[in-house]
């Protein structure tokens, strides 16, 4: 272990130590007395209300595991959408998907989704103000004008119900007030010409009737050194040499209808993003309120992608002959991506008591996204021995998509002596269209060379949620509360005519030219023989029509009830204890209609009856059960905030999503070493193989030992653990089963020949112990700012942050390899800034810095094959200025 490792295991460790002996000290306070009312002073810890359990409550007498963070915490650490909040909250990490479906991967307490797509649900809910929001991709909207971000830790199945088997994430946006008109703006510059600005604006109309309008706009060059991909195969030992125009210029195999110089400005990972929301609050009558929202966000960055690890390939033959942000690109990003909302909410109080609440909400979602699937990376010479490709080229192309869902709520919440109590009734309606295909003219194997396209065209893709829930909160005696809650859920998912392209099943094996090219025997093509009309960006039409479509009709529907038990007691009044025992649940699904056989020679499978045999890939739900135990206290005068909770959790059911091995097809080519399982039907979908627990402890606390000092700190472990997946079988999309292996010293694929006739013929891999994916089993988090006040009455407020956490694999297959391991090691990241304060609090100006070492960390990865490892990074070393004014 190295010396850095060792300071942060201690650091961590002493963090863990100090938070865990807090409790003890909370049941050796004195008398109540002496835990009265906190003080009106600085050191005291101000009290945050949530809205976890439906009701507003003191987070410190909630007993759920919620964290809540403020709009002013987002903006000091330059948190701009929900990936910003990936190790400030107890085990939840967050990821950018590796597809280029502009998808984040939620995962709280290791449980999440890799779905990202129409098809797919999340496992961890994303909610504004309450209200359910559907699609991953909604995840990466602004975080703006914000009275705080609410993060549910365990399964919420029966108040926020629906795909919320990990957890629910709520944010929630300042709302109009009546007797106040103020605003606020600030402006931000930073590296790689960082311009960002919010602006807000408060305005009572009348007594009665009030607005609120913000608005967003990030502007930020790419950190990548993008260079345009001219790239043309070179190897005269395979009789493989550039082809030259008239003029002898090299003409590159790779794709260069797209490809065109763009600056920084327009480079993968920049940012050009803007939102703005305008709402409306009315108090027609002293018992009947309405509010009402608008809200848009429009990003046209380029979009992310995966780059190699170059770290880990340095000293291979895949070293980078470059950079780790050095990068050729043949096709440039585009993102036009759209999200319209529509909020409505009508709040009727029947009496002082009881309250009636309807909330309705629209969304529309339109997307089209053109993204490089190679980033430049080229075969080497021993590759061609091997695999026999000369070509790496592929592209994505989102050509439409167009997400609309509309969700309705209405819930009866109140008191009634002893007795609290939220019941309602849920329901959510989403059609999704989309049109997406991919292009990869790497197949040139043998002259003249197979380009390979398909296309997803789903027109009609419904889903339907409805519930009826309730909770119950019983003071049934003193300082003791029992909670009781369920949902019954039903979910239908239906598809009507989508179609699927797939050029692996057209009789014409050079169907993607569409006629416009004669192949020439020993000349492979390039790219001058691509022309406009040909492949999956083209969508229909650029379907050869020898690729008949397999048409998806499907419907299919499951019905789940939910329910929470607890058990809670007011052991002082600062000190409070729970437990839970709840359940959360995520909907099953089925994907587009597929032919298992059809990549088989002839069409045919080896191990069913000639032709095609088709499969929607159904798959069932997946539940939760979770057991937690908690503390949530003040102490020391109420200068310090604490709480800690244990938990353990079964996951049944567990979605996996990735390749899925449906049997066995003759091959057109015999089987290499290079690519053993070439005669396996290998489809792309979700999975109910495996079972998992989860146990781990969460400490989180906020300390004022002085006047105008704050420490903030957390610690979790987390041991997320595979009990059971008996048919998990090694495919491309976890650890490929290549070459790479015997030189890299991984352990190779075996056939299996035993007597599981569900395994036969397959490469299985024992997975029963591992961790789950995005589960790292220790991270801890301090944070301390100290306010000095200074000549004139300005305070000036240094903040320093440190965070560290465990090894993290990305993959259920857990390889520990230091050139193609599906993980990224332990790391610990830096901040700081300086803020100076107007005596009056009426502007501020700050200075900061994020990730001030500049490490390198993944935060989604997958192997490839032939032996490097791609992945998606957090963002290099950040700085800049913060301008803040408030009026």
């Amino acid at each position: 272990m190295s010396l850095l490792n060792t300071k942060q295991t201690l650091i961590s460790m002493a963090v863990a130590s100090a938070c865990v002996a807090m409790p003890a000290l909370a049941l050796a306070q004195e008398q109540a007395a002496a835990s009265a009312a906190p003080q009106e002073n600085s050191n005291v810890i101000p009290e945050v209300r949530v809205t976890a359990t439906r009701h507003s409550t003191s987070l410190l007498r909630t007993p759920v595991s919620v964290t809540a963070v403020t709009q002013d915490e987002l903006t000091r650490k330059g948190i701009t959408d929900v990936r910003g909040l990936s190790g400030e909250v107890p085990n939840l990490q967050l990821g950018s998907a590796t597809d280029g479906s502009s998808g984040v991967k939620i995962s709280i307490r290791g449980v999440s989704s890799n779905d990202f797509t129409e098809i797919g649900n999340p496992a961890v809910s994303l909610n504004v103000d309450g209200i359910y929001t559907p699609r991953p991709q909604s995840a990466l909207a602004l975080l703006f004008d914000l009275e705080q971000v609410e993060v549910l830790r365990g399964p919420q199945g029966t108040l926020f119900g629906r795909n919320a088997t990990g957890g629910s994430i709520n944010i929630i946006p300042n709302k109009p007030q009546f007797d106040q008109s103020n605003g606020n703006a600030s402006l931000t510059f930073g590296k790689y010409n960082l311009r960002q600005v919010t602006a807000v604006q408060n305005i009572p109309v009348s007594d009665n009737f009030a607005m609120r309008a913000t608005v967003m706009a990030v502007k930020r060059d790419s950190y990548l050194n993008q260079e345009q991909d001219f790239y043309a195969a070179n190897f005269p030992e395979f009789g493989v040499t550039p082809a030259r125009d008239a003029a002898g210029n090299i003409i590159p195999d790779v794709d260069q209808r797209h490809n065109r110089k763009v600056g920084p400005s327009e480079s993968y990972m920049n940012k050009n993003e803007w939102a703005a929301r305008l709402q409306g609050r009315w108090r027609a009558t002293d018992k009947l309120e309405w509010l009402g929202a608008y809200e848009r966000y429009t990003n046209r960055g380029a979009g992310d992608i995966a780059l190699k690890d170059c770290r880990m390939a340095a000293g291979t033959a895949y070293a980078c002959p470059g950079g780790q942000w050095d990068v050729k690109i043949n096709v440039p990003g585009e993102l036009d991506w759209t999200i319209d909302t529509f909020r409505n909410r009508l709040t009727w109080n029947l009496s002082d008591a009881a309250t009636v609440e309807y909330n309705v909400s629209h969304s529309v979602q339109k997307r089209r996204q053109i993204r490089d699937g190679d980033s430049g990376y080229q075969p080497l010479a021993a590759d061609i021995n091997i695999y026999g490709g000369f070509v790496n080229d592929s592209a994505g192309f989102t050509n439409s998509s167009k997400f609309k869902t509309t969700v309705q709520e209405l819930q009866l919440r109140g008191e009634q002596g002893s007795l609290r109590y939220v019941t309602g009734l849920f329901w959510m309606h989403e059609k999704n269209a989309i049109e997406f295909g991919e292009d990869s003219i790497s197949a040139m194997v043998n002259a003249p060379g197979v380009p390979y396209y398909n296309l997803y065209s789903q027109t009609d893709r419904q889903a339907d949620s409805m519930a009826v829930f309730s909770q119950l909160d019983w003071a049934f005696a003193p300082k003791w509360n029992l909670t009781v809650g369920g949902r019954m859920t039903r979910d239908v998912r239906e598809d009507k005519n989508g179609l699927f392209y797939d050029s692996g099943t057209s009789s014409d094996p050079y169907s993607y030219f569409q006629g416009q090219y004669t192949p020439v025997p020993g000349r492979f093509f390039n790219s001058s023989d691509l022309k406009p009309g040909m492949g999956a960006y083209y969508g229909v039409a650029g379907m050869d029509p020898s690729i008949i479509p397999d048409v998806s009709n499907n419907r299919d529907a499951w019905n789940k009830f939910t329910w929470r038990l607890g058990l809670s007691y007011q052991l002082t009044p600062n000190d409070f204890v729970f437990t839970s025992l709840s359940t959360g649940y995520k909907a099953g699904g089925f994907s587009d209609k597929q032919n298992i056989c059809a990549r088989g020679l002839g069409g045919n499978c080896a191990d069913r009856t000639p032709g095609p045999h088709y499969t929607f890939l159904p798959w069932k739900p997946e539940t939760l059960t979770n057991f937690e135990i908690g503390y949530k206290g003040r102490l020391l005068d109420n200068r310090l905030s604490f709480s800690a909770t244990a938990f353990h959790s079964r996951y049944k059911d567990m979605q996996m999503t990735g390749a899925v091995e449906m049997g066995k097809i003759i091959p057109a080519i015999p089987c290499t070493a290079a690519n053993p399982s070439c005669d396996s039907a290998v489809l792309y979908g979700t999975t109910n193989a495996a079972r998992a627990k989860i146990s781990g402890l969460e400490l989180e606390g906020k300390y004022r030992p002085w006047t105008g000092t704050e420490i903030n700190m957390q610690y979790s472990h987390l041991r997320a653990k595979v009990t059971s997946y008996p048919d998990y079988t090694q495919t491309w999309r976890d650890v490929p089963c290549g070459p790479f292996r015997e030189t890299y010293g991984v352990e190779p694929c075996v056939r299996y020949t035993g007597p599981n006739p569900a395994l036969v013929g397959r490469f299985p891999a024992n997975v029963v112990g591992n961790d789950l994916p995005n589960a790292p089993r220790n991270s801890a988090r301090i944070e301390a700012s100290q306010r000095f006040e200074v000549a004139g009455g300005y305070q000036l407020t240094p903040r320093l942050s440190a965070r560290w956490q465990d090894k993290m694999y990305f993959s259920i297959q857990n390889l520990d390899n230091p050139i193609v391991g599906n993980m990224q090691k332990a790391y610990a990241t830096y901040d700081a800034s300086l803020r100076l304060s107007a005596p009056d609090g009426a502007w501020r100006a700050e200075l900061y810095v994020n990730n001030l070492s500049d490490v390198f960390a993944k935060n989604n990865a997958r192997i490839v094959d032939p032996g490097y490892v791609i992945g998606q990074y957090n963002e290099p070393r950040m700085f800049g200025l913060r301008l803040m004014a408030d009026w």
